[in-house]
């Protein structure tokens, strides 16, 4: 294995500052936190012992939530509330396993043709885990703690933006768990590719845009590796006629904007009945508006730089090709002007026609799209016409037209008269280019474990 390059500055993307230097993982280094994680004991311990270390970890992250959450907003620029609400949802997801795990574990007994049979819960090995800046705990937690329960352990690469963080993550975890349950390795892509080959590795798990999750499946399916993909999503934002328009319109400004609309479930692109356009902007536009842009340390900042100056300039040429194209702005609040901080203006545009650039593409930022239709049919036909299939959200007054709309939306998750949000009691994951694979709930745990069935018979 071999790397490029001496290792990782962090940057601060409101300043423009360097934040530190993280020096890739050397070659023997990499095969000592493999050989660890292959030979831990972690797979055989005990469901109270799982049961203890989540809960170490869950007080872990509440006694440190501050710190943490002020790391999270240094190193990717999340406005300081959200860094702590994302803190604040690590926690949540361990309290729900430290109660539902037992259950959860718990093997499963059949009677087959007279034979005793049961299907138990048995770990898969370990885990090599490819996950994004983000969300940079919550990712985490969302992905890994499920492998983790299952008896997994774990070696993660953790984007290159949030390193002061995985190593936050590595620390807090070998204090819960142990030195060998979650390691964390700084490399770059090819010794990344080199590690999803390695023979220690049991199962892969990558969440990213779909191009790249298309290079890791591969790399991963030629080793003949379980995969698992959370990808792009451009999520609908479905608005029918009879909508709750004023909380409809406030639902979507909070979903499009907030992580500074660095969210693969954010909505994306809003459609709405055309009957109910005018109503519905003259409802979205104040919200906008309302927004404050700018330090995301400041307890008052609603969205804040984008993580990375190149996230920005690619949005910017989204939105330059997007008004080339004849979309128009219907609502827009100013970002500062500094060229040190990767500042991007949040913005709604309006495209006519279904053949936009800003309805195909995921707009990885504070940039949403609206269109409208002219009836369910139109809606559906939008909604479905991207090649991602995420999550998407549902608005209606009508407990009935809402279900027989959303029975026809192409996505892993539907939310009705809600915003799309992960929660772990429930399975996260998408279909089509967002995709394969579940994380969270019962679901995560037996994603990435080894059902395994025992059949006995009397002698």
């Amino acid at each position: 294995m071999t790397q490029a390059g001496a290792g990782i500055t962090t940057v601060n993307p409101t300043t423009g500052e360097d934040l530190g230097f993280y020096p890739y993982t050397p070659a023997q280094g990499i095969d000592q936190v493999l050989e660890a994680a292959a030979a831990s004991q972690w797979a055989r311990s005990r469901v109270e012992d799982r049961i203890a270390a989540i809960s170490r970890l869950s007080n872990a992250l509440e006694t440190r939530r501050e710190p943490l959450a002020s790391l999270i907003t240094l190193e990717m620029g999340k406005p300081i509330r959200q860094a702590r609400a994302e803190i604040d949802k690590c926690v949540t997801a361990c309290r729900y396993y430290v109660q539902e795990l037992p259950d959860i574990l718990r093997p499963e007994s059949f009677d087959v043709d007279g034979d005793r049979a049961i299907v138990q819960v048995r770990p898969i090995g370990v885990v090599f885990a490819i996950l994004p800046w983000n969300y940079p705990w919550w990712q985490v937690i969302r992905a890994m703690l499920p492998a983790i329960a299952a008896g997994d352990t774990v070696v993660l690469k953790h984007a290159e933006t949030v390193t002061g963080s995985a190593m936050a993550i590595a620390d807090l975890f070998k204090e819960a768990f142990g030195p060998d349950v979650l390691q964390t390795v700084v490399v770059d892509a090819p010794t990344a590719s080199d590690i999803i080959g390695d023979s220690r590795i049991a199962a892969v798990t990558f969440t990213g845009s779909d191009r790249v999750g298309a290079l890791v499946a591969a790399r991963a399916g030629g080793a003949l590796k379980k995969c698992v993909l959370e990808l792009g999503g451009s999520d609908p934002f479905i608005v029918l006629a009879d909508a709750d328009i004023p909380a409809a319109a406030a639902a979507a400004v909070t979903s499009r904007f907030l992580n500074n609309g660095q969210s693969c479930i954010a909505a994306k692109r809003i459609i709405v009945h055309r009957d109910v356009r005018d109503s519905f902007v003259d409802a979205l536009v104040p919200h906008v508006h309302e927004l404050t842009v700018g330090d995301p340390a400041e307890e008052t900042t609603d969205v804040g730089p984008l993580a990375r100056h190149d996230l920005r300039d690619s949005l910017r040429r989204q939105r330059f090709q997007a008004m080339t194209a004849g979309s128009r702005v219907i609502a827009e609040t100013d970002a500062p002007e500094s060229s040190a901080g990767a500042w991007f203006s949040p913005t709604i545009l309006e495209v006519e026609g279904n053949n936009s650039a800003l309805l195909s593409d995921e707009t990885f930022g504070p940039l949403g799209a609206l269109i409208t239709g002219a009836d369910d049919e139109e809606l559906i036909s939008i909604a479905n016409s991207s090649r991602y299939g995420l999550s998407s959200s549902l608005w209606s007054t009508e407990s009935d037209h809402a279900a027989f709309v959303s029975a026809r939306i192409d996505a892993g998750a539907v939310f009705v008269n809600t915003i799309s949000a992960t929660d772990p009691r429930l399975p996260t994951g998408g279909i089509k280019a967002s995709g394969y694979g579940r994380e969270l709930g019962r679901w995560g745990v037996y994603e990435l474990a080894n059902l395994q069935a025992l059949r006995s018979r009397d002698a």
